[in-house]
């Protein structure tokens, strides 16, 4: 979209604050009406119901994601409507305008990331957005959503990703992921955040920040995960809501929503205190039975029956496969299977291929491994099992879909986003070489 690195040069902040100053984003308002979504997985899922909780509320919700999976308008929502190519243009055009002036007076490289996220700022702030919610790209401490000044934010998860930038320990990456909050702000973490407890409320102790943690601090009972859908109790202070229905697939799914509700409420609690409860509680039902976010566990075909997943950290991976046969069973199934080549690719393998009796292998058009390569783990990792090998997603279609009629067998999709994606599209008839990532 823009012609700029996805990167820029070097820490952004600085460069970051003078671009939003020259397109002129209000960002004291901006940082009274958002919330921040950070964590290693789970993190688009969260942000998808908390936005869906503000909007079932009456307020109107701006929603900033990344990546997107089909289109690259998926990315800035206003009520659940992805911005129009005209206005991406026009907004586009303006915000490389300023790019240029305030790159040459700094002297400094801006990043594509860093372009879309004013190009957002600028859109809410133009559509009158009452809430806004705005996940974040990688981390937290340098990511341009620190420049908001959120006083809510969450870590979904923390898992091993980006270590290169975010540090090679979990206590390093939850670090840098808890600093997108402002200075005496509140932290949602989620259930896999607990184990660092003691780490977190000494980090978070000199910026006066309040560390909150599902189980402990909000309590899920009474989950439930079946085909027929998900429910869970959730308890946070004198908030008290029995029976939440969840519609998007998956345990991990009460975490999430658990962080989107409490996010929620942490927020209106600050901004529009002493509501009628009902009134609230009816907008968190809403929310979170009406959610959509495609890719996790998603069921996009029933002739042959085929779900696909985007996880792409191992944590993510193990959580969905372990959701996906306590939802669907764990006969009769064909894994489909790939890695981008920058992950970790034979621990991916690794949390699969045990599962499975027949395993394809194939690689995506875009930073896909090499088939042959995940092969070879797949066969360490379940050396008993009947292993294929696609040398592309169509032919990975077309493959698993010849199989699965002759077997009467379903289809599972996973190891990587761009893998589960790819495959959607041939499935659907499109071509996945044509898809455009960022």
């Amino acid at each position: 979209m823009f012609d700029l690195p996805k990167y820029g040069d070097g820490i952004c902040l600085a460069r970051m604050a003078g671009l939003l100053e020259a397109l002129g984003i209000d960002r004291l308002r901006l940082q009274r009406i958002s919330v921040v979504v950070t964590g290693s997985n789970g993190k688009g899922s969260t942000a998808a119901m908390c936005a869906g909780i503000g909007r079932a509320y009456g307020l109107r919700t701006g929603l900033f994601t990344s990546p997107h999976l089909f289109r690259f308008n998926e990315r800035i929502q206003v009520d659940g409507v992805e911005i129009d190519d005209d206005a991406l243009a026009r907004l586009k055009r303006r915000v490389e305008a300023v790019i240029a002036d305030v790159s040459k007076r700094m002297g400094e490289q801006f990043g594509a990331f860093e372009a879309l996220f004013a190009l957002a700022c600028l859109h809410f702030q133009e559509s009158g957005c009452d809430f806004t919610v705005f996940e974040a790209g990688i981390g937290g401490r340098y990511d341009p959503v620190r420049l908001i000044g959120a006083r809510e934010t969450c870590v979904t998860s923390v898992d091993y990703e980006h270590v290169e930038l975010l540090g090679n320990s979990l206590e390093l990456i939850v670090s840098d992921k808890s600093d997108a909050c402002a200075a005496g702000g509140t932290i949602v973490y989620g259930e896999n955040c607990r184990g660092l407890r003691a780490h977190l409320v000494e980090y978070n102790r000199a910026r006066g920040c309040t560390p909150l943690f599902i189980r402990d601090d909000i309590r899920i009972d009474n989950a439930v995960t079946a085909a027929s859908g998900q429910h869970f109790d959730f308890q946070f202070g004198y908030h008290d809501y029995r029976h939440l229905e969840v519609s998007l697939s998956g345990a991990f799914q009460f975490n999430n929503s658990a962080i989107a509700v409490t996010l929620f409420l942490l927020w209106l609690q600050r901004e529009q205190p002493r509501k009628p409860p009902d009134r609230v509680e009816t907008a968190i039902r809403a929310g979170l039975r009406d959610a959509r976010w495609p890719g996790r566990l998603e069921v996009i075909s029933q002739d042959p029956f085929t779900v696909i997943d985007v996880g792409h950290t191992p944590d993510g991976i193990r959580q969905s496969l372990a959701s996906l046969l306590a939802i669907h069973g764990s006969e009769d199934w064909i894994l489909v299977i790939g890695a981008s080549g920058d992950k970790k690719a034979q621990e991916i393998v690794g949390a699969l291929a045990p599962s499975f009796d027949t395993i394809i292998c194939t690689a995506a058009h875009h930073k896909g491994a090499d088939a042959q390569r995940i092969a070879a783990a797949a066969a360490r990792a379940n050396p008993a099992a009947s292993l294929r090998v696609a040398a592309s997603i169509e032919e990975a279609v077309r493959l698993a879909g010849d199989v699965a009629a002759a077997h009467s067998q379903r289809i599972y999709v996973a190891g990587g986003l761009f893998l589960a994606i790819e495959y959607a599209t041939a499935a659907r008839g499109g071509r996945p070489q044509d898809l455009h990532f960022f």
